[in-house]
């Protein structure tokens, strides 16, 4: 008989942890949910998981302090750190702290399942020949905000130091092209 393959999916966002855990079932996976630092360690400790996906930023916790523990304790563990928020500084760290893969949100479920897999780096991925624009970045990092806070304009707004209408004229114009 083939040992079920154990995930463990750490976010705070419940709906994303949830797509996931639903993806990776059905992908033959038994699949763990955390939505913080002390459950994902208590789920890693009872079922030994092979594989986790650990978003960076988990409330007012840090992803690569859970990344750290959780390979203290599992060496052998195949971790992939997820984010809305990419920096250079930050995938770094997460490799050095022992990820196999660093990805930004959203993922697609195949490349996340190839991560764990990944032993050494892709020579040929694509580099843009330009960064995406400012106007850009700010678009993605508002439907970020947005989205982490279920839809709530005003809540979104907040988070983000804006006037409620600010950012409804901001989301109703057409996201930048680059």
């Amino acid at each position: 008989m083939k040992m079920a393959r154990k995930l463990l999916v750490v976010d705070d966002d419940h709906a994303f942890r949830e797509s996931m855990e639903l993806e990776f079932i059905d992908r033959g996976y038994q699949v763990l949910g955390a939505s913080d630092h002390r459950s994902a360690l208590g789920l890693a400790a009872v079922h030994r998981p092979q594989y986790a996906v650990i978003d960076l930023r988990l409330g007012g916790e840090k992803g690569l302090q859970v990344l750290s523990d959780l390979v203290e304790r599992l060496p052998a563990i195949r971790a992939v750190v997820l984010t809305g928020y990419g920096s250079v500084a930050t995938a770094v760290e997460a490799i050095k702290l022992g990820a196999r893969h660093y990805l930004t949100k959203p993922c697609d479920p195949d490349a996340l399942e190839q991560a764990f897999h990944a032993d050494q780096g892709d020579p040929n991925v694509v580099v843009p020949e330009k960064p995406p624009s400012l106007a850009r970045h700010e678009r993605e990092y508002i439907e970020y905000v947005l989205a982490s806070t279920g839809g709530n304009i005003s809540e979104a707004a907040r988070r983000l130091g804006l006037h409620r209408q600010s950012l409804q004229r901001k989301l109703r114009k057409y996201p930048p092209r680059q």
